[in-house]
């Protein structure tokens, strides 16, 4: 498989865990990996850390990829001075290019999925990119502004019902309506993306305690329960809402396949504590694949060596891993035979 990576901010960690990541080569066995940057910027990074296995070719677009080598796409070739650490707009706008370059590609077929480095939000605004990240700007492209941002583990998948807005506003962006589409797009995406075939999904409260019966907000009882009880009049196996300190206090989420959290840091602070260095953020409910790692750009430890790989390659792993799966679901909805037939190999029984 092709695996578009962009290539993040230049003075955050992401080129650190890029080079890192494919200097274990045995992960070239399972993808094939197009960078979108330049060669001096990644010939940069490669003396700076001192990783000499990373060994890339320079190539001018995807369709000269090398399968099962390191391919860097040139998408600028000007000198860029690179100063890990450093907050600056201008590293910003490469960060666009290369970002915008590897999506024109996943649109066109030419890469199976696309993992995004990350980006600093402030220095993209800065040049004008009218998104507050990759999300938003996919969910334009490719998901009819509609996706479901979602960060998985090998334990735990957690949706967002609502993502990058301030806290005061979280409660207006809440209908049943959205909050009903959140839940369709969060049960389409465990049967197509992660082969789960009769999901089953937690509903987190808003309010403390899930509101106590009303006494302590009212958005359980006029937004979330209708719109629980709509997923199951379409038989998606939803339950809820639960408070979310218990829920994850007492390990409630190991019932579920996955969880829809109201709000960003509702979701995001159990993820983390409970899988920071393998988590991945996946953009469900587009018409693409597209994962990227579940920290930031790490300015403070930008250029030190100090950075773990583990999440971007988690990342990379589970883009492959769903393109893979989408495959599978593709074939099997488009073949009735064939998905009784594969049914049948899974239970070990002969056609």
């Amino acid at each position: 498989m092709r695996i578009a990576i962009s290539i993040g901010d230049l003075n955050g960690i992401g080129a650190e865990v890029i080079l890192k990541t494919f200097s274990e080569h045995t992960i070239l066995n399972r993808c094939t990996p197009v960078i979108y940057a330049s060669q001096k910027s990644m010939s940069w990074w490669r003396k700076h850390l001192q990783l000499e296995s990373f060994n890339f070719n320079s190539i001018p677009s995807i369709d000269k990829a090398i399968a099962k080598q390191i391919n860097v796409v040139e998408v600028w070739n000007e000198d860029l001075e690179i100063t890990p650490g450093k907050e600056l707009p201008v590293t910003g706008k490469y960060a666009i290019k290369s970002f915008e370059a590897a999506c024109k590609d996943v649109a066109a077929g030419k890469a199976d999925a696309i993992v995004t480095a990350p980006i600093s939000k402030k220095n993209v605004k800065s040049n004008e990119f009218p998104y507050s990240g990759h999300t938003e700007y996919l969910a334009k492209l490719f998901g009819g502004n509609e996706a479901l941002m979602m960060m998985v583990s090998d334990t735990l998948r957690v949706g967002l019902a609502t993502v990058h807005i301030p806290v005061q506003e979280i409660s207006q962006n809440l209908t049943i309506e959205k909050v009903s589409r959140k839940i369709d797009l969060l049960a389409q995406s465990l049967r197509k993306d992660f082969a789960i075939e009769t999901p089953k999904i937690a509903v987190l409260g808003v309010n403390p305690h899930a509101g106590e019966g009303g006494t302590i907000g009212q958005e359980e009882k006029t937004i979330l329960i209708p719109a629980i009880q709509k997923a199951k009049d379409k038989k998606i196996m939803t339950f809820g809402p639960y408070s979310s300190d218990g829920f994850f206090g007492n390990a409630s989420y190991k019932q579920f396949d996955a969880v829809l959290a109201m709000y960003h840091d509702q979701g995001l602070i159990p993820f983390k504590t409970l899988a920071f260095d393998s988590g991945v953020n996946y953009s469900a409910g587009l018409s693409i694949v597209r994962t990227s790692p579940d920290h930031g750009t790490a300015f403070d430890i930008a250029g030190k060596n100090e950075a773990d790989e583990s999440s971007f390659r988690s990342a990379v792993f589970a883009a492959i891993d769903i393109a893979r799966n989408r495959q599978a679901y593709a074939e099997m909805t488009a073949n009735p035979l064939k998905r009784n037939q594969m049914k049948i190999e899974r239970a070990g029984g002969v056609a």
